[in-house]
């Protein structure tokens, strides 16, 4: 069935793993007793929707029985993050390592461990709402496009879903729930891709704690 994907779309679940690997230093760190910071990054976020690990295996099998030197998916192979093997070790080889762990976390996903995400590829998939309203309205250009903060969740909210309001609340209270340090919640709202100061006079958890009520009411 892999085949009837548009072109570069056979392995996207692959591809996001593999992204995983690209925010832990682009190598394949794992062994077969353990996953490496990449792997174990992806895991968690899998442990959330096991489907995605279920479909990644069954991606990792198909580029395998195909070949990764195939003409018939070069197109979609040279569109996947590239990340380096150890010296001596082929890609396949790491690829079916990862297979391996993403079978084991299927048979009993609870054997994952529960921590907060590490990177900011896994902040972005763990809270995708909260990154679309914090990376595209309070990003570094933010003072090129609006004249206020309030400008800007007023655009976003005229522009999104109710749904994705509620999902972008929702992740504001997992998020202001989860994170124990102002510093926390610093680092992690910047790797949502925030980069502006609270309104003066008001802390981050507490503009926070506003934008929900915003966009709650909206």
């Amino acid at each position: 069935m892999s085949h009837n994907f548009p072109p570069g779309q056979r392995f996207y679940e692959l591809a996001d793993l593999l992204t995983a690997y690209t925010y832990t230093g682009f190598m394949f760190t794992d062994t077969t007793e353990t996953p490496g910071p990449g792997l174990a990054s992806y895991l968690r976020i899998a442990a959330r929707d096991p489907v995605r690990a279920e479909t990644a295996v069954h991606q990792i099998e198909d580029l395998l029985s195909v070949g990764l030197f195939s003409e018939e998916i070069a197109d979609d192979v040279e569109g996947l993050p590239h990340v380096r093997p150890p010296m001596g070790v082929s890609v396949e080889d790491c690829l079916r390592i990862a297979r391996d762990h993403l079978y084991r976390f299927l048979q009993d996903p609870s054997r994952v461990p529960r921590l907060n995400p590490q990177n900011a590829w896994e902040w972005n998939e763990r809270f995708p709402e909260l990154s679309q309203l914090l990376g595209a309205y309070f990003h570094r250009d933010f003072s090129y496009i609006y004249e206020s903060r309030d400008e800007a969740l007023d655009e976003y909210v005229s522009q999104s879903e109710p749904k994705d309001c509620a999902q972008a609340a929702q992740e504001i209270t997992e998020l202001l729930t989860m994170v124990a340090s102002d510093q926390e919640l610093h680092t992690a709202t910047t790797a949502l891709g925030l980069d502006l100061l609270p309104p003066e006079g008001m802390s981050l958890q507490q503009w926070l704690e506003l934008i929900r009520r915003r966009i709650t009411a909206a």
